[in-house]
């Protein structure tokens, strides 16, 4: 959709910058501008306030008609905004997705929206969980939960670009965090996590993290299809780059279909993604042919060539027509809008006609075939062989056998390219998109000019039924994973403690501090490892030992110094440093698996500093009251869980490196 920009007055203007002693063409530019902005974002507030005043009603009627008519309503609703939010983005980056400093015309390509979503308070659930479950005063991490939130929030409206992107897999990678450091089978945060569907527009919620984590990774693959609507692919280098794109985003769709299950929203069930995912890839296939294709002043003469974009063409034409049967098969033909569908359907006939086109070109102006290169020539046709020709028809050698099947291809180009067109009028939505329309008359034209050309007055012979062409290319493109690491930074609740130990997955009892001392045989211990560093081994009757250190507990705090994130050498180090004055030490020790709740069990408990569970009664706290569950089954997150067999007691994954060293006077580590 493109919105009208309302006239300004070139001679007001002009006059009005002279009296200022401006240039009036700089000003009354950007004047037109920002008139053009504000008009945008006056848009942008009143679909807002219809869509939120679609979706009360939405939720609030029991009526099947009344809510399907609502459905419809927010689904104009939630394209009219991604359509404002795109121009507004054009408009603030100061580009033309339909320009490209090129004459060079490409046909358009469809980009995914992205699911929008509403603010969201972390505060409550996380500073209950540390307080409760972690032992720390919640209110102590603000600054963290501050930064949580300030992340989702610019996650809301990223950048259609490389920073947009990384934007968003730094927020996924914290709730890949978030999801191993708070969350159990048992418990969830409380949250309903909110999204709007991005084909409907329709609202979903849940409480499961999942449900977060799946919106965020569509809307990395959905980035990455307007990555990739917007490259100049009029250039090999964006070809390229257009092709990198949409891999991306199949590869985005793949893992979300792969690893999520029960989505509430129609966008991310296994058959719409599997839609998209072939869309993508056939958006791909589409900019692999734009790469090896070159303009029509540069195009090869040889027939050798010519026959190699005519199956590249006929590739294209095959998984368009493959995304168009899915398409139009329900359930994903209720939600994919008509005119992505009626798109899919011209593509598929267009390159089928440009295939046909290149062949015509091979037979009549391409220079004739030699006796080697037939056999590679006979493997452009899909005619089955005859019993008289069993490997199937070949390309003739004959100039005038030639001009005929040329004409017949081209006749097939014609029919081809006057579908694509009828098709294109059929639809609302594309007549305003001249730009299709500008590609297909112009292949129109040069089929039906070579056509003209190739008709002879004395031809009284009928024209050769022209055989399908098989498709076959040279880079098949493949869904590759989106690169998820880049957006790998610290982690925000870095101050809890290593993952492996201070999770809501463990429970322990907090012990100390503890005064120890060194004996004449040391401390009467063994250290081993690296945040948080391990007791691996207790002497009996020596100074450890007396003090109450067990095996397996970990060193938390030396001298009052919080060390969870200290190395072997920095804790040996400073219990060295104390001489015979003794260390104090806290550490905490790992409660056995059977010490768990049950999936039934939901009361969070407090561990104490002397290590008895004391209620929430008892430090004031209350428990947040029981929500009712969403009415659709919660989304979930399908992984492996690899569960070691520890004896009773919870031990973390072997470090990398491990050190065993025995803190005693005779001994170095």
């Amino acid at each position: 959709m493109i919105l009208e920009e309302r006239p300004d007055g070139a001679g007001t203007g002009e006059k009005s910058a002279r009296l200022q002693g401006c240039d009036s063409l700089t000003q009354t530019q950007r004047g037109q501008l920002q008139s053009r902005r504000a008009r945008i974002y006056q848009q942008i507030n009143k679909e807002l306030q219809m869509r939120t005043g679609a979706e009360n009603l939405y939720r609030a009627t029991s009526n099947s008609r009344v809510r399907e008519t609502v459905a419809l309503e927010l689904s104009y609703v939630n394209s009219h905004l991604q359509l404002l939010k795109e121009e507004l983005e054009e408009l603030s980056g100061g580009t033309d997705s339909g320009r490209h400093g090129s004459e060079a015309v490409t046909v358009p390509m469809i980009p995914l929206g992205l699911k929008e979503t509403k603010e969201l308070d972390w505060s409550t659930p996380l500073k209950e969980l540390i307080s409760v479950h972690f032992g720390e005063d919640g209110t102590s991490y603000e600054a963290e939960i501050r930064e949580l939130e300030a992340l989702r929030q610019a996650m809301r409206t990223p950048s259609r670009n490389e920073a947009g992107l990384e934007l968003l897999t730094t927020y996924y990678h914290q709730l890949c965090l978030l999801d191993a450091r708070f969350l159990t089978p048992a418990r969830s945060l409380g949250l309903f996590f909110q999204w709007y569907d991005s084909l409907t527009g329709v609202p979903a919620q849940q409480r499961a993290l999942a449900f977060e984590k799946g919106s965020v990774l569509f809307n990395i693959g959905a980035l990455h299809t307007q990555i990739g609507a917007r490259q100049d692919r009029t250039c090999i280098e964006g070809a390229h780059c257009a092709v990198e794109a949409f891999q991306r985003a199949a590869g985005a769709f793949s893992l979300l279909r792969e690893n999520f299950s029960n989505a509430p929203s129609p966008d991310m069930s296994a058959v719409s993604l599997c839609a998209l995912e072939q869309l993508m890839m056939a958006q791909a296939q589409e900019c692999v042919f734009e790469g090896l294709s070159p303009p029509a002043s540069m195009a090869p003469r040889n027939c050798l060539a010519q026959l190699h974009l005519a199956q590249e063409a006929a590739q294209v034409a095959a998984e368009y027509r493959l995304v168009h049967r899915t398409m139009a098969q329900p359930p994903v033909h209720d939600y994919v809008p008509v005119s992505w569908t009626t798109l899919v359907h011209v593509k598929a006939e267009y390159f089928c006609s440009l295939a046909h086109y290149h062949i015509a070109m091979a037979l009549c102006d391409g220079s004739p075939a030699t006796e080697g290169e037939l056999p590679a020539h006979e493997q452009v046709f899909l005619q089955p062989p005859t019993f008289s020709n069993p490997r199937g028809p070949a390309l003739p050698l004959e100039l005038e056998e030639r001009r005929k099947l040329g004409k017949a291809h081209l006749k097939r180009a014609i029919l081809g390219q006057e579908e694509a067109l009828r098709l294109h009028m059929l639809c609302r939505v594309l007549r305003e998109v001249d730009l299709l329309r500008a590609v297909v008359a112009q292949a129109l034209q040069c089929s039906l000019a070579k056509y003209s050309e190739l008709d002879c007055e004395d031809d009284f012979c009928e024209a050769a039924e022209a055989p399908d062409i098989r498709p076959k290319t040279r880079q098949k493109p493949e869904a590759r994973m989106p690169c998820l690491s880049q957006g790998k930074g610290p982690d925000i609740f870095h101050r809890l403690g290593p993952l492996s130990v201070f999770s809501a997955k463990n429970r322990w009892r907090l012990v100390g501090p503890i005064h120890l001392t060194r004996g004449e045989g040391g401390f009467g211990l063994t250290l081993r490892g690296d945040s948080p560093v391990l007791i691996a081994a207790v002497i009996p009757g020596g100074q450890a030992a007396a003090a109450g250190l067990k095996e397996g507990d970990y060193i938390v705090a030396v001298n009052g110094q919080p060390c969870r994130w200290w190395r072997h050498a920095e804790v040996v180090a400073e219990l060295r440093a104390a001489g015979d004055a003794g260390a104090s030490l806290q550490v905490v020790s790992l409660l056995p698996s059977s010490g768990l709740p049950g999936l039934g069990d939901r009361r969070p408990t407090l561990l104490g500093p002397r290590g008895f569970l004391r209620s929430q009664r008892e430090h004031g706290c209350q428990t947040p009251a029981c929500t009712r569950a969403s009415p659709r089954p919660l989304l979930g997150w399908s992984r492996k869980t690899q569960q070691g067999k520890t004896g009773g007691r919870l031990q973390p994954c072997a470090p990398a490196k491990a050190l065993s060293t025995c803190c005693c006077p005779g001994h170095r580590p």
